[in-house]
């Protein structure tokens, strides 16, 4: 049987031959719509139809569309369903900072809007969040009536480390497009939008939105073009950020749809300003960045690993009780009368060693003695961190616990390892 050739309308081909040994050859194409996918089978090929993808993608080709692969999406917590530092408490953004998992808030001024991880069932669209998939959203909410100058900027962003976005060859002629979609709720209506940029933000893509319907949830899809220019970091440094635009002035603003060596553009020329308005509500979810100019389903993965996956950049461990008595949170080790140490095992191995501890809560206590310098970071690397406490009362050479409280509210953050 002779080989049949379909060629593509520029360039490209797609060759259907005959299998090597003797067999039955099917073809099945689409009933409606999708694209024919052709499988190997021991008696030579079947075939089936799928909504995506090309003949070459089924074998990992380079087809239109990446298909499936694992790491489809490259958000972390696009569901929200992670929140080790608020727990869902409302975070007033008194300074830029790090929200819901893997989420800054920045700020050019204070106290402009407050954020929060939010499993509401009473928001307008409820039902259509849920039936979504969605049990929880990031919320904003504008805390003021505040009128933008040309240097503000306002906005929600995630950055994408630099070893899972290498496969997109940026700064390449061989750079592959992307796709960004995202369910979004907001009591204003009109342009929304937001920036895609490199480290250092030399390289900057403005993208743009429009809500029809206020306190109604839209979903909306962004393809963009992959950049053939600039510098795109592959290691654990900054690899692609996404900001989703609050309010920005003239300075920091671009036309939409094209990359630009401007810098530090993070919104689109005539986006609408949340926090313009006093009260004003910017509600997103199921946030997903793919490979490829198609927008696929969004990439659920179990609890458990979109937590390590988090946790690879800010870690919470947490005090506890059970039964009314205390659990220890630490085994320390008494190097004297007055000095514990202690290592703590990281949960995953982090993105870079941890700078820092943050105590949080009540404050802790130690068995057998009494503490003068609570924990403090002695040294780091990516998988431990070693500790010490300086007080009062020790046994040298003893083993101690360094021990929460009875309302659970100790906790230790290692800081340091975000992007």
């Amino acid at each position: 049987m002779a080989d049949i050739v379909v060629n593509g309308n520029t360039s490209g081909a797609v060759t259907l031959s005959a299998p090597a040994v003797a067999g039955t050859v099917t073809v099945t194409l689409p009933a409606t719509s999708g694209t024919m996918l052709t499988t190997a089978s021991s008696t030579g090929v079947s075939g089936s139809a799928i909504s995506s993808g090309t003949v070459a993608e089924a074998y990992g080709g380079t087809g239109t569309s990446t298909g499936y692969y694992g790491f489809k999406n490259r958000i972390i917590n696009g569901a929200m369903v992670i929140d080790q530092r608020n727990a869902g408490a409302v975070y007033s953004m008194s300074a830029s900072a790090y929200t819901l998992d893997r989420w800054l808030g920045y700020l050019s001024q204070v106290s402009k809007y407050t954020v929060q991880q939010t499993p509401s069932t009473t928001e307008a669209g409820f039902a259509v969040r849920v039936a979504a998939g969605f049990t929880n959203y990031l919320g904003v909410t504008s805390s003021s009536a505040y009128s933008i100058t040309t240097t503000d900027q306002f906005f929600i962003s995630q950055t994408i480390e630099g070893y899972n976005i290498a496969d997109l060859a940026w700064g390449t002629a061989n750079a592959a497009s992307i796709t960004i979609s995202f369910w979004v709720r907001s009591s204003l209506t009109g342009l929304f939008g937001g920036a895609l940029s490199n480290n250092g933000a030399s390289r900057n893509y403005p993208f743009s939105f429009t809500i029809n319907s206020a306190n109604t949830w839209e979903q909306k899809t962004i393809t963009v073009a992959g950049d053939t220019s600039g510098t795109w970091l592959t290691n654990n440094g900054v690899g692609l950020r996404i900001n989703f635009n609050l309010g920005t002035g003239a300075t920091y603003s671009a036309t939409a749809g094209a990359w630009t060596g401007t810098s530090f553009i993070t919104a689109p020329t005539g986006a609408t300003s949340v926090v313009g308005t006093n009260g004003a509500t910017f509600y997103i979810t199921g946030v997903q960045l793919e490979k490829g100019s198609t927008a696929t389903s969004f990439d659920y993965r179990p609890y458990g690993t979109e937590m390590q996956l988090c946790q690879r950049y800010y870690w919470k461990l947490c005090g506890s009780t059970l039964g009314g008595s205390f659990l220890p949170m630490v085994l320390m080790n008494a190097t004297s009368t007055t000095n514990l140490s202690g290592c703590i095992q990281l949960p995953v191995r982090a993105r870079v060693a941890p700078t820092s501890i943050t105590l949080g809560g009540s404050a802790p206590s130690i068995s057998g003695g009494t503490i003068s310098t609570n924990m403090t970071l002695d040294r780091s690397a990516v998988d431990e961190v070693l500790t010490y406490v300086l007080g009062t009362g020790f046994t040298a050479y003893y083993t101690y616990r360094w021990l929460g409280n009875a309302d659970a509210t100790t906790f230790l953050g290692f800081e340091g390892m975000e992007l």
